[in-house]
């Protein structure tokens, strides 16, 4: 059976990409903004915002493969319940 395009699919990554570069940008900023309000000098300003953003990356990255890995599993148990249906609708 061939698969079916959902052009759904296509738009997911383009969303997470667009919802993570913003929080990215968000977080980061104000971590450097808060250090900066507090700090004289600059070296603990970035390393700050570098270590927020190393932070929020592999925080996204583990929340994403997460979403991804239970959607995967839904989908894979929803299978042959699916498969039946099909089946059942060719009898009629």
């Amino acid at each position: 059976m061939e698969s079916e395009k959902h052009y759904k699919n296509r738009s997911g990554w383009l969303r997470a990409a667009i919802l993570g570069a913003n929080d990215g940008i968000l977080s980061t900023t104000s971590i450097a903004i808060g250090v900066a309000a507090a700090s004289v000098t600059r070296s603990p300003i970035i390393l700050a915002a570098l270590a927020g953003l190393v932070a929020g990356a592999l925080s996204m990255a583990a929340g994403e493969y997460v979403s991804v890995s239970s959607q995967s599993d839904i989908e894979t148990a929803d299978l042959p319940f699916f498969q039946q249906f099909i089946l059942l609708i060719k009898d009629l």
